[in-house]
């Protein structure tokens, strides 16, 4: 056989082999992650729980999952172990680095119109007060007329 006929099989295998290689790895960090893991340890499940590691088993762990509460999950459930800062900031919205001056951010946009609670804003989207005031007369003059019999033509029925 030719060299060349048997390059895509050697080159596609080496990819194979390159990428067990990388998934046995990743998942050996993950279980000496989870082997290391101590009572106290804030912890992330794989559904994205968050608790505190209570008690280390062979297979298991006691998580406190509430205060007072308390749930056995499989050791393998385990997505990441977190530090103390981070499980803190997370858990208990914990964060050092936030801005603490009393700046109170507002729910709406009312204060930065710049008038205050006293007066609303209204939006002119550009129609004439006028036209509006017309169509609304007439819209109430064909209701009162229609709910009379009124204005109707041969061709309309009166039954609904």
């Amino acid at each position: 056989m030719d060299l060349l006929t048997l390059l895509p099989f050697i080159v596609l295998i080496g990819a194979m082999f390159l990428m067990t290689r990388s998934a046995k790895k990743k998942q050996a960090a993950a279980a000496q992650m989870r082997n290391d893991m101590q009572p106290g340890t804030g912890v992330r499940t794989i559904g994205g729980m968050y608790a505190t590691v209570k008690e280390v088993h062979d297979d298991t762990v006691v998580l406190e999952v509430a205060p007072g509460v308390h749930a056995v999950y499989a050791k393998n459930a385990i997505g990441a172990v977190l530090d103390d800062a981070e499980y803190n900031r997370i858990v208990h919205g914990d964060d050092p680095e936030l801005d603490t001056d009393g700046t109170v951010v507002p729910d709406d946009a009312s204060s930065l119109t710049g008038e205050g609670d006293a007066e609303v804003a209204k939006i002119d989207l550009g129609k004439d007060g006028a036209a509006d005031d017309a169509e609304a007369e007439d819209a109430t003059a064909k209701d009162v007329k229609d709910a009379k019999g009124e204005g109707k033509t041969d061709g309309d029925a009166d039954s609904k």
